[in-house]
């Protein structure tokens, strides 16, 4: 106990020492008291005293000589201009005067991501319904399978500790090779697959290795804003292109020959639902293979699709040479496990890998593991198609409630597959969003507006009713039928002219 009083004591003196130098009480080169004396004043030992000026002398703040007290060193101000410690005092008491902080200095890519959206967390606890979209359902998470797959991979003893490959390790990599062919359809080699923390690191990735400041990139519209922001950080000229009940206006695509890359959600358009016809994911890859431009395909929920099996990527139509496949975990596990996956062609895996080993060398290998280890069992696919079905009833319960409560007063779009749908209130002009957004919330009823997803607010292809981009995978049929009558109950009472009897 003494020895920890006694350490206790030393960092107090320590810390306070150092507080008195950087706040210029002791300038440079001023004595400090010698050990004896202050040990005396403070009523400690001496030895206490003696490692503090230690610990001080050993980080630069002071200098000693032989049989001589110690000094206070020479410290930089903050303006690094090499003055005693006191001098950054004073320069600390000019910039306060002046009335202004000093200058940040950021990147290119700093500066454009200053000013952008920060993460808010979930007000779902508060909430009688939140239709947040993106979110899953914690009862959905397969507790028992992850546990053993977790306890599988720990009882495999590893001979040492070591840096996996970047691209991800080999038994994931031959996992995810087998179960696109069995769920896709896509054919690929283990050596076409990197393993990234999520698609949002896989889009990073693409834009590092694909794309120079200046490249012009296509890009849906509306379309996931996440995407548009990692292609505009990288300097990058994005165009939006827009999207109808085929997908892709891919006829518009002529107007950006000279694109470098084209970001695409062919199976399930985001957020507006619809399906890439055949025939225009046809003129998108001739169009890829006239320009020479890549086409990133994110089958961001490819899993989930209640009327029909799902639809085949894009990579499944030949020839498709210039494809890059996007896939995640996000949807169908959790989007807290961060693992997704990149299929990309041969003689561009090599920089993939390379990038990836440079960001940050490789994703967490237990939870590659893991995954392996449930997709390998067949307990991955298994859960896949519980929550298809957990989620078709609560599609059904939501597609039910709007029906019962609006009527033909809402135009639903994106019902067949995914996680969420878009809501169109036929009555609603969209400069109505705001305020329909705001009168949920204070009710009770978390919504979230589509227009934010369309690149500009005057798109001519922008419908001019109010919608709402719905959510329903975190929530179960009981919330979904309360959030929707609550928010029925406020287009009763709060529009001027109500929507609904």
């Amino acid at each position: 106990m003494k020895d920890e009083t006694a350490v206790g004591t030393t960092r107090r003196i320590y810390a306070a020492l150092k507080a008195q130098i950087l706040e210029g009480t002791y300038g440079a080169e001023a004595l400090l008291p010698s050990t004896r004396a202050l040990a005396a004043e403070l009523g400690v030992s001496r030895t206490t005293v003696t490692a503090a000026y230690e610990q001080l002398l050993s980080e630069g703040f002071l200098e000693s000589r032989q049989g001589a007290r110690s000094r206070v060193a020479r410290l930089a101000d903050r303006h690094g201009t090499g003055s005693a410690a006191t001098s950054g005092r004073q320069a600390g008491h000019r910039v306060q005067e002046e009335g202004r902080p000093p200058d940040v200095r950021l990147s290119r890519l700093g500066a454009a991501l200053r000013d952008g959206p920060v993460w808010m967390p979930s007000a779902s606890s508060r909430l009688i319904a939140d239709f947040r979209y993106g979110d899953l359902s914690a009862t959905d998470f397969p507790d028992k399978a992850w546990r053993q797959a977790v306890n599988t991979t720990l009882r495999r003893r590893r001979p040492r500790l070591a840096y996996e490959h970047p691209a991800g390790s080999s038994s994931l990599r031959s996992a995810l090779q087998a179960y696109l062919w069995r769920a896709r359809g896509l054919r690929c080699e283990a050596e076409q697959i990197v393993v990234v923390n999520g698609s949002q690191q896989g889009l990073d990735l693409a834009a590092r290795v694909l794309v120079d400041p200046g490249d012009r990139v296509a890009i849906e519209d509306p379309g996931y804003v996440m995407a548009h922001r990692v292609f505009a950080a990288a300097g990058a000229e994005v165009i939006p292109v827009a999207v109808d009940a085929e997908g892709l206006r891919t006829d518009a695509l002529e107007r950006v020959a000279d694109a470098r890359l084209a970001y695409v959600t062919p199976s399930h358009q985001f957020p507006l639902g619809s399906v890439l016809a055949a025939r225009r994911r046809q003129e998108l890859l001739a169009w890829s293979r006239r320009t020479g431009a890549y086409v990133l395909e994110d089958d961001y929920d490819g899993e989930y699709r209640y009327d029909i099996r799902p639809i085949p990527p894009l990579q499944t139509m030949a020839p498709a040479e210039n494809v890059l496949y996007l896939g995640t975990i996000s949807k169908s596990l959790s989007p807290m496990l961060r693992l997704g996956y990149l299929v990309v062609p041969p003689p561009l895996f090599p920089a993939f890998a390379a990038a990836k080993q440079l960001i940050d060398r490789h994703s967490p290998v237990l939870e590659q593991e893991a995954l392996a280890a449930m997709i390998a069992s067949g307990a991955y696919e298994r859960h896949i198609r519980k929550s298809r079905r957990n989620n078709g009833r609560r599609r059904e319960a939501l597609l039910t409630a709007l029906k019962a409560e609006f009527g033909d007063q809402v135009t639903i779009s994106g019902a067949d597959a995914g996680l969420h749908v878009v809501v169109w209130f036929e009555r609603l002009e969209k400069t109505e969003e705001s305020a329909l957004v705001a009168g949920a919330r204070a009710a009770g009823v978390g919504l979230y507006p589509v227009s934010p997803l369309y690149a500009a607010a005057d798109a001519g292809h922008r419908p001019d009713r109010a919608g709402i981009v719905m959510g329903y995978a975190s929530l179960e049929a009981a919330e979904i039928a309360k959030g929707v009558a609550a928010l029925a109950e406020v287009l009763r009472n709060c529009t001027t002219a109500p929507l609904i009897a």
